[in-house]
């Protein structure tokens, strides 16, 4: 899942990125009605929502989630195939047709991780999370040490040097400075950006090895007390996590683009791309303390310094570093639990629901708070066929496995079934963690106006107000701060107008990455946060029952919270006589992007300038040690004009037909949507492939899986969003032709959809 550390940034990013836009787009008056439902349709859908909701009982969240976090629930243990026959049981039990589907993958546990300072000063690192009080479950036996998969294997000595959250920019800044990781082992500190870029970026530039730990500034005690006083991490506590270059694709790194059945072809191990090359190992602050006291060399700038009782230094260290990553790379099973309910009417339109139930340790807040809000639904929807209800479409209900080392479940399932989902899905919803505070959406843009509605009738348990408008205050406080930035302020004013609430743009992190980027099927992820203090023990021993019942969702209040939204969307999605999509939403929010653009190229033509003067007068400024020897920075290579003409037009063109598209909505939903039912079929049959059009068969440059060309994640972001990446990632990396190439490319992708959507109006009037 998202690190929690970035997931708030990515949050405010992404809301940042859609206001603009969202404010601009007078078709997000909502106007009363029901999308997607005649008049007399929502009546008796809100009946039906009311039916789902009267059964929903925090009770058996928090028996599920006890039973479910009992013992260690990673990848290959007992617990997690008894979890997945657990679930299976009841989503039985609860009058859904289902099975476990399983898929063999290649999952590297450790048999052998060492860490130790050499020289006059040795220390050899814990790398063991000890129990703690009041936590029934942290001294259980079972839970695998402290390790990142798909990191090499190794048997390394060097030097060490810190390079602070090891992201692009602290490598050239250690390069301003005359420190070279050649040859070297980086430490480099949690948070910043997702963890597999950091690894990774220490290997293109030369380091045989990376440590990662978890400074207390950034989820320790610097943050609140630690567990299990309170909720933030012990010095013992480490991060586990995935460092697969899942930039490339997710999934098995073996049956890329393909699910990983028993006869499926598998790469060599050598010729896995997502497979790093250094050994990786994540530790503690209490371990990662010897190691940075042991540094020499200049002071680290004031940014990188953290909260440990140390001077912070680059390095390089004096005495060596031996670090030792010995793994089993086997195969293991994963098991995925689908269950179905078909459709009454339109069997083939299928409403896909997702969580994951795999965790790193037990996994209570990521992510098993989340799959018994997906088992509440599932009990919920098989009472309400109990009391005489069908499902117009088909609902398909997924507890994935092998989300944490690298969406392994789900791809794999998604990868296997291409062809038929692409044919049928036209929604897949996911949820991961959940907390408590405020409603957290992002998705594709057509879904927005579903998520508002949704969320305006569903009460958030504290403040006893919609989610949706606890949700609009917290941004107009946030905008409201005298410090806040003018994007924070305009999301204050789109607040203040009553206008929707902007969802994010998706990258990834989360289960639903190959339905929206790899296959094109309109998407959403939900979930609640902000107010639990759940941070501090991701991924690490502490993930359990005692420590979310105290710091997480106490009393399950959000837990019921996320079914309601959830189920709700699933409900409609599922029953609406049109499919609730509001196309003018993405194209609005596409100006937004569009506009983001163009400031880059102005920005990157202005930088470059500013560059080629200063280098071309040597009067380039460094803030280094002077008796160090320093480089010059490169100079970049000029900067063409770049072309976003065919994207402009394109966007222009799409804007037209969306305001043509709602003004036939409109007028057919005014008389009830009174369409035959062989209309109707074609309809919506049309509109649940409208995303689809927004793929590329060729792929983005470099990593074809994904095939989205409006959202993906960034190749230097991790889980974080590049919107228009195509274009827009040529552009910051000074890829001139290719970033003309996709504009063209992308103007294509939207032409093809706004053709659709011309169709679909079409088919509306007639």
């Amino acid at each position: 899942m998202t690190h929690p550390k970035i997931r708030p940034l990515l949050a405010m990013a992404c809301l940042l990125a859609t206001a603009a836009g969202a404010i601009a787009a007078p078709a997000d008056r909502d106007d009363g009605a029901m999308l997607g439902f005649s008049r007399a349709a929502a009546t008796a859908q809100q009946s039906l929502e009311q039916r789902f909701d009267a059964q929903l009982d925090p009770a058996e969240l928090r028996g599920w989630l006890k039973q479910m976090a009992s013992q260690p629930n990673q990848v290959g243990s007992p617990h997690d195939k008894a979890n997945a026959e657990f679930m299976l049981a009841k989503f039985r039990e609860w009058g859904w047709d289902a099975h476990i589907e399983t898929f063999s993958v290649l999952y590297p546990t450790p048999k052998k991780v060492a860490l130790e300072l050499l020289g006059p000063n040795p220390y050899t690192a814990a790398l063991h999370e000890p129990a703690v009080a009041g936590d029934a479950t942290s001294d259980l036996p079972g839970v695998l040490p402290p390790y990142n998969v798909y990191g090499a294997d190794g048997d390394v000595s060097a030097p060490l040097v810190y390079a602070n959250y090891g992201m692009p920019d602290d490598y050239k800044e250690l390069a301003r400075r005359g420190i070279d990781v050649r040859g070297k082992i980086v430490i480099t500190r949690y948070g910043g950006g997702w963890r597999g870029l950091k690894p990774k970026l220490a290997q293109e530039h030369g380091a045989i090895g990376c440590l990662i730990y978890s400074d207390p500034h950034d989820d320790g005690y610097a943050r609140g007390e630690v567990y299990p006083q309170g909720g933030w991490r012990p010095a013992q506590g480490v991060q586990r996590g995935s460092v697969a270059d899942m930039q490339l694709y997710p999934g098995d790194p073996l049956t890329p683009g393909i699910g990983s059945t028993p006869g499926a072809k598998r790469l060599a191990l050598k010729d896995a791309k997502t497979i790093l090359k250094i050994p990786v190992l994540p530790i503690s602050y209490a371990d990662a303390t010897p190691l940075l006291q042991a540094l020499s060399g200049p002071m680290a700038p004031a940014s990188w310094r953290g909260a440990l009782p140390l001077s912070y230094r680059v390095g390089p260290s004096a005495a060596k570093v031996h670090l030792t990553v010995l793994s089993d790379w086997s195969q293991q099973p994963v098991y995925d639990v689908i269950a179905v309910l078909k459709g009454a009417t339109t069997p083939d339109q299928w409403v896909v629901r997702g969580n994951h139930h795999d965790g790193w340790t037990f996994g209570a807040w990521d992510p098993l708070s989340g799959n018994v809000t997906l088992m509440a639904e599932a009990k919920a929807i098989g009472g309400l066929v109990k009391q005489g209800w069908r499902p117009q479409r088909t609902l398909v209900y997924a507890s994935w496995d092998g989300e944490e080392p690298g969406l392994l479940g789900s791809t794999e399932w998604a990868e296997a079934h291409a062809a038929e989902l692409q044919q049928k899905a036209v929604l897949y919803l996911n949820s991961d963690t959940n907390g408590r505070g405020f409603l957290d959406a992002g998705g594709s843009h057509s879904l927005q106006h579903l998520v508002n509605q949704v969320a305006d009738g569903v009460t958030d348990p504290e403040t006893h107000v919609s989610v949706r408008e606890r949700l609009r205050a917290h941004m107009l406080v946030d905008g409201s701060n005298k410090d806040a930035k003018p994007e924070a302020k305009a999301i204050a004013k789109l607040a203040a107008e009553g206008r929707d609430v902007p969802i994010q743009a998706l990258g990834s992190g989360s289960d639903y990455s190959a339905f929206l980027e790899h296959l094109g099927i309109a998407s959403l992820n939900l979930g609640f946060g902000g107010e639990d203090d759940d941070d501090g023990i991701y991924h690490s021993r502490y993930d359990s029952f005692d420590h979310y019942v105290r710091f997480g969702d106490p009393d399950f209040g959000y837990g019921v919270a996320l079914a309601k939204v959830a189920g709700h969307i699933v409900l409609r999605t599922a029953d609406a006589d049109v499919l609730p999509l509001r196309f003018g939403d993405f194209s609005s929010t596409l100006d937004r992007y569009m506009g983001e653009l163009h400031k880059l190229v102005d920005d990157t033509r202005k930088a470059t300038e500013q560059q080629h003067k200063l280098l071309d007068g040597r009067a380039f400024a460094l803030d280094a040690d002077p008796t160090r020897p320093v480089a010059p920075p490169a100079r970049d290579s000029d900067m063409p004009a770049i072309d976003l003409a065919p994207l402009d037009q394109a966007a222009k063109r799409l804007a037209q037909s969306a305001k043509a598209w709602q003004a036939a909505y409109d007028r057919r939903a005014a008389s009830g949507f009174d369409l035959t039912a062989a209309q109707r079929q074609q309809l919506n049959q049309s509109m649940g492939r409208m995303e689809q059009a927004l793929l590329d068969p060729a792929g983005l440059p470099g990593r074809d899986w994904f095939k989205h060309l409006i959202y993906a994640p960034g190749m230097l972001t991790g889980y974080g969003v590049k919107t228009v990446p195509g274009v827009r990632e040529a552009i910051e990396a000074r890829r001139w032709d290719e970033a003309n190439r996709y504009a063209v490319a992308t103007a294509k992708v939207l032409d093809r959809y706004r053709a659709q959507l011309d169709r679909l109006t079409v088919q509306l009037i007639k």
